[in-house]
C-alpha cells in the first residue's frame, strides 16, 4: 500500500467519466492508472486490478454500479483491507453500501456535472459521502484539493433524497415540456419555429431540453429509475401540476387558489434573500443569452496562456477604433478557452474581417469560425 503515490484502478475506464478521470489522475496528479472496462478489449482484468491497485474508482453506469462493485467485493478477500474504494455514481445509497461489504476504506463521490472539457472540476459542485476513512484520508484530501470542486458533504441517504429533486425532478419537468412541444407541433410548429418568439425563460428551458435530449439516454433513464426516492418526488410534482390545472380550468374562480398556492406561499418559503439572488442571476443569464445572439461578433482563441495575452488582443481593437460591448469566455468542444467579443453599433463587417486577419497574422490569437 502506497498512500502517497498509489496505483489507481479505474473501473469503467472506457466511459466518458472514466476517460476524464484517467486523464486527470495521470496528468494532474502524476499517478499510475490502470483501466478496466468490458468495452475496452485492451484493458486490464479485474484480477489484475485487485492485485496491483491501491485505489479503485468505480465509474460504471448507475444500473450496473452496485453489481459491479459486488463482483469486486467477492473477488477482493483480505486484499481490500489495504485499499481505498471510491465511486462516482449519480446515486449513493446502493453503491456505497456495496463498497462497504468489502474491507476497504470507502468514500462515495458525485461530481454534479458531465465530464468537463476543463482539466479540473473548478466551479462545479461535488458531493462527498464519507463512509469509512482512516489511513487513506490524506490521499482523499489531496485528491479533492486537486479536483478543485466546490465540496458538499452528505450521507448517502441525504444525497439520494436531494438528487431526486435536483436531478430527477428537474429532468422530469423538462422531459415533460419536450414531450408537450412534440404533442403540440401541429398547433405551434417545431421548436425552431417557436424560438424567434422566445422569452429568456423559454430559451433557458429550451436549452435544458436540448442538453438532456443530446445526452446519453441511459444516464437520464437511470436517474429516474435508479433512485428509490424519485417516485415520491414525482408524485408530488404531479399533484402540484394537477392543482395548477384545476385552478386554471376554473377560470376566474381559480385565481385566488392560484395566487395563494403557486405565488404567495412559495414566495414566503423561498425567502427574500434567495429570491433576490435568484432574480439577479436570471437577469445575468438573460444578458448573456442576448450577447450570444448578436451576430456581429468575433471569437478568438489565445494560444499563449500567460498574463497579458488578452491585453495584447484588446490593443488591436483599440488601435482599430472598435468599441467593445461585451466579452465572454468559454470552452470549445475540444476544450480550448476562447473569448467572444461583441461590439457597439454601428459595426462594419468588412472592418471586422480586417481585424480578424490582423489578429491571425500577428500571431496574437486564432479567430474561430
Amino acid at each position: 500500500m502506497n498512500v502517497s503515490a498509489p496505483v489507481v484502478g479505474v473501473i469503467g475506464s472506457a466511459g466518458a467519466y472514466g476517460r476524464w478521470l484517467t486523464r486527470f489522475l495521470r496528468e494532474r496528479m502524476q499517478l499510475t492508472v490502470w483501466g478496466q472496462d468490458p468495452a475496452d478489449s485492451g484493458s486490464h482484468s479485474a484480477q489484475a486490478l485487485m492485485a496491483v491497485c491501491d485505489v479503485l474508482i468505480f465509474s460504471a453506469p448507475i444500473r450496473h454500479s452496485a453489481a459491479v462493485i459486488a463482483d469486486y467485493a467477492a473477488l477482493a478477500g483480505s486484499r481490500s483491507q489495504t485499499q481505498l474504494w471510491l465511486d462516482v455514481t449519480s446515486i449513493k445509497v446502493e453503491p456505497v453500501a456495496a463498497m462497504l461489504r468489502s474491507e476497504a476504506e470507502v468514500v462515495g463521490l458525485h461530481p454534479m456535472t458531465a465530464p468537463p472539457k476543463a482539466p479540473t472540476l473548478k466551479g462545479r459542485v461535488m458531493v462527498v459521502c464519507e463512509a469509512r476513512l482512516r489511513v487513506w484520508r490524506p490521499f482523499v484530501e489531496r485528491l479533492l484539493t486537486a479536483l478543485e470542486a466546490n465540496l458538499v458533504h452528505a450521507t448517502p441517504e441525504q444525497h439520494d433524497g436531494i438528487m431526486a429533486v435536483v436531478q430527477a425532478m428537474v429532468h422530469a419537468s423538462h422531459l415533460a415540456q419536450a414531450a408537450t412541444l412534440r404533442a403540440l407541433q401541429e398547433k405551434v410548429g417545431h421548436p425552431a419555429d417557436i424560438l424567434p418568439f422566445r422569452s429568456a425563460s423559454f430559451e433557458m428551458d429550451l436549452l435544458m431540453m436540448s442538453r438532456i435530449l443530446s445526452g446519453n439516454p441511459a444516464i437520464y433513464e437511470d436517474i429516474q429509475f435508479g433512485n428509490a426516492a424519485v417516485p415520491q418526488v414525482l408524485d408530488e410534482l404531479s399533484r402540484q401540476m394537477g392543482l395548477l390545472h384545476t385552478a386554471v380550468a376554473r377560470g376566474d374562480k381559480g385565481r385566488e387558489a392560484f395566487r395563494t398556492q403557486f405565488l404567495e406561499q412559495p414566495r414566503v418559503h423561498f425567502g427574500s434573500a434567495t429570491l433576490a439572488e435568484g432574480n439577479h442571476a436570471f437577469e445575468r443569464v438573460g444578458y448573456l443569452l442576448a450577447d450570444l445572439s448578436d451576430s456581429a461578433a468575433l471569437s478568438v482563441h489565445l494560444p499563449e496562456d500567460r498574463p497579458g495575452s488578452l491585453r495584447a488582443l484588446l490593443v488591436v481593437f483599440e488601435a482599430e477604433g472598435i468599441n467593445l460591448a461585451s466579452i465572454h469566455s468559454s470552452r470549445t468542444p475540444l476544450g480550448e478557452v476562447h473569448f467572444r467579443f461583441t461590439f457597439t453599433p454601428p459595426v462594419n463587417e468588412a472592418h471586422l474581417l480586417q481585424v480578424a486577419h490582423r489578429i491571425n497574422a500577428e500571431g496574437i490569437g486564432r479567430v474561430l469560425g
